[in-house]
């Protein structure tokens, strides 16, 4: 049974409405009690200087004082994400027309992807609120995280996934153990599913559900990290991609934290959203000019990013909008491209959704609406080893030759 309320969650002080600005007390609650609207995290920051934040840990850790876990969180066995580089992408650069590029590589987290960021943040607030469980409707990232999180931790995990999925992801799940069940359905469907069977299991923390508030704020550790370096400043333009949306508007809520406590200096940034265009409600409404967003039934390759109804989009197009940046979506076939690009010029195998970032930039760069000239950064949330089928049908061996010098010359290789 999880309990009501937590005391050791470090600076976290409140769960706050991002609509009617009504606070309560810290515990497993993720919808405001007056108007239903979304719940977040609220903090006092102590003294938080770029000097304590260097002398932590080498992963998310080091920023502890502006997240919502324990003091002691080191000392918990967990999977430790984090602190992934930061790639000056010059090649890609180049082939673009852009000065100055780096890529946010964040296939090197444990499970390899960004995932385990929000569920590092996630595992930790579940187990000082009482939760035995540690489960998640995932689009397969996530799940992978939830699986491995929780066999790290020494505790049961429960994950809900697509059927569709691909072969990769529900493998890389499997293999940790726990109860893993596919569903037929998409990902709205799954995370239905997952909402109703929170109401009956008391004490299974659903990340993304019943502990989101939480969860959320570990995809902030991306926008830490990159300020961080980059030489504690913020990249003139970013380009995300968008499932629910939380990503993006972590990043833009860290890189606004980092300028309150004085970290970085304070400056305009633009924050660029990317879609698939089998999944793009934000960005459809974007370009409609709408303040929300219709949901859709999701029919794109890029299945991380299959989110028809995404909790955060209303969110998303507030932060593009205030920031003077956009929300732009790709085909699938630009989307394979995008892939291809990023490994041929960085050697950097993105899944479907880096495929997705990569895409936007080129066709946010050669429609002129983001600056060339301007510091850009791009996030690769995965590994491209989790989505082979995206590139399977477009990528194969130069030749196939005998093992003689003969056959070597004949094949014109040389």
């Amino acid at each position: 049974m999880a309990l009501t309320s937590a005391t050791n969650l470090g600076p976290a002080t409140a769960l706050t409405c991002r609509e009617c600005g009504h606070s309560r007390d810290l515990g497993p609650h993720y919808a405001c009690e007056e108007c239903f609207g979304p719940l977040e995290i609220s903090y006092d920051f102590g003294d938080v200087t770029r000097a304590s934040i260097e002398a932590g840990p080498r992963n998310i850790w080091r920023y502890k004082g502006l997240l919502p876990v324990p003091s002691d969180i080191e000392e918990t066995p967990n999977t430790e994400p984090g602190l992934t580089r930061l790639v000056r992408a010059d090649r890609l650069a180049g082939n673009l027309g852009l000065a100055k590029l780096w890529v946010k590589d964040d296939s090197g987290n444990p499970t390899h992807s960004f995932k385990d960021r929000v569920v590092a943040v996630a595992l930790a607030a579940a187990r000082e609120l009482g939760f035995q469980v540690l489960a998640c409707p995932s689009t397969g990232n996530l799940a992978n995280a939830v699986a491995a999180a929780a066999a790290r931790a020494g505790i049961r995990s429960a994950v809900f996934v697509p059927s569709d999925l691909e072969a990769q992801k529900i493998i890389t799940t499997a293999v940790y153990g726990g109860t893993f069940v596919t569903v037929d359905g998409n990902y709205d469907d799954v995370n239905r599913l997952a909402s109703e069977i929170a109401g009956e299991q008391e004490d299974w923390a659903f990340v993304n559900v019943n502990v989101r508030p939480y969860y959320a704020e570990g995809s902030k550790t991306l926008g830490y990290e990159i300020a961080e370096q980059l030489g504690w400043r913020l990249p003139d333009q970013i380009v995300v991609p968008v499932a629910s949306g939380s990503q993006l508007t972590k990043i833009d809520k860290a890189f606004q934290e980092l300028i309150k406590l004085g970290l970085v200096e304070d400056k305009p940034y633009r924050v660029f959203g990317a879609q698939a265009a089998g999944c793009d409600p934000v960005a459809h409404a974007f370009k409609q000019g709408w303040d929300v967003f219709r949901p859709v039934k999701p029919a794109t390759i890029a299945k991380s990013l299959a989110i028809g109804n995404p909790a955060d989009g209303t969110y998303v197009l507030d932060v593009a909008r205030r920031t003077g940046g956009t929300v732009e979506d790709v085909t699938d076939e630009q989307v394979v491209e995008g892939i291809r690009l990023l490994a041929a010029t960085e050697g950097i195998f993105g899944e479907t959704a880096g495929g997705v970032t990569v895409g936007v930039l080129k066709k946010l760069t050669e429609s002129g609406v983001l600056d060339p000239s301007a510091e850009t950064v791009i996030i690769n949330s995965g590994d491209g080893l989790k989505t082979l089928d995206a590139v399977a049908p477009v990528v194969a061996p130069t030749a196939t030759i005998a093992p003689t010098l003969a056959a070597f010359r004949a094949a014109g290789i040389a």
